[in-house]
């Protein structure tokens, strides 16, 4: 039997640790195969193999920093912590113990809460333009939108732009009713609650109002520059190579551009080449832009999203797509 201890912790981060029911604590036995024993403010890990007891220890050891973050260990980060420490990756955990990237509204810290995460928020930080790829939930856009709101209150922009192609996933929702900003809302949904988190319901307004945030319909970026501006385009798994062109040369002066999507979710007609992939395809040697891709493992989502990805990758890998070949669909004469 082999054990460790750890020792002087923090009572509140054992109450963390342990969480409701001790369920955190009985995870952690059931993956390393170790049994975890309480002594005041010790802790000792028992287990039958010593490489288990010590990646137990470990990942006891990296949710230590990690718990300070927020006011519970969750079942994402507990699941997160574990893989990193199986695959000997602990040492990169430090990386998102670093400080927050914006409060929002109601004093909360917004950090990146994986490794994939925070270097896509360096990325942002570094790069001009960069396009953040990756599967649902692994917050492309909230993280994009954290740091556009970070850089104006910073006064290093003037404004914020946000766009998103007007595409609908898979069902036809017809002619909407209202003025231009009723028929976009809809699609641009997920921006504004990303945005009303952050800066609360009435600056959120006042800024609209003062054209400081401006929310559009990516058909109506032709024909502008945008200077002195934090611009994201959402969803851009949905765009035209054409529109992806039209957008990227709308950069100005003191800009910068943020392009996210999801590769796996395109819902342009199969005959449309995504401008996201040719984009992807063509622009990944240029100085100053940087295509930054998420693992399943930066799903911040309810833990069986994650699982779902899984569950389509697999599937795709083991059933690929048949090629097929481009029709033509003229009209028949008569």
């Amino acid at each position: 039997m082999f054990e460790k201890d750890l020792d002087q912790l923090n009572i509140d981060f054992l109450l963390k640790l342990f969480g409701t029911l001790d369920a955190n604590t009985e995870k952690l036995e059931r993956e390393f195969a170790v049994r975890i024993i309480n002594r005041g403010d010790s802790i000792k890990v028992q287990g039958a193999d010593k490489t288990n007891v010590e990646m137990a220890a470990k990942a006891i050891e990296q949710l230590q920093p990690l718990s300070a973050l927020s006011e519970t260990i969750d079942e994402n980060s507990l699941n997160y912590v574990i893989s990193m420490v199986k695959d000997q990756r602990e040492d990169e955990l430090s990386a998102i113990y670093q400080g927050c990237i914006c409060l929002t509204n109601k004093g909360k810290p917004i950090k990146a809460k994986t490794v994939g995460q925070q270097k896509y928020v360096d990325c942002i930080k570094k790069n001009t333009i960069v396009f953040g790829v990756g599967p649902a939930g692994t917050g492309k856009t909230f993280l994009a939108v954290a740091m556009a709101v970070s850089a104006l209150k910073a006064k290093e922009i003037s404004r914020i732009v946000l766009t998103r192609p007007a595409v609908e996933a898979g069902e036809k929702l017809g002619f909407l009713p209202g003025d231009l900003q009723s028929k976009i809302d809809p699609y641009l949904r997920p921006l504004y609650d990303a945005l009303g988190e952050m800066l609360g319901g009435e600056s959120f307004a006042r800024f609209l109002e003062k054209g400081i945030i401006e929310i559009a319909p990516l058909a109506y970026m032709r024909g502008r520059t945008l200077d002195d501006a934090f611009i994201i385009l959402d969803e851009a798994q949905n765009t035209t190579p054409e529109q992806m062109k039209m957008f990227l040369t709308r950069l100005g002066n003191n800009s910068k551009a943020i392009v996210t999507g999801d590769v796996t979710q395109i819902d342009l007609p199969f005959i449309k080449k995504s401008g996201l992939v040719e984009a992807m395809e063509i622009l990944q040697d240029i100085e100053g832009l940087s295509i930054f891709k998420f693992s399943h493992k930066d799903v911040v989502r309810h833990p069986l999203v994650q699982k779902i990805i899984l569950a389509y990758e697999k599937h795709i890998k083991d059933n690929p797509p048949k090629k097929t070949t481009k029709q033509s669909f003229r009209r028949r004469q008569p």
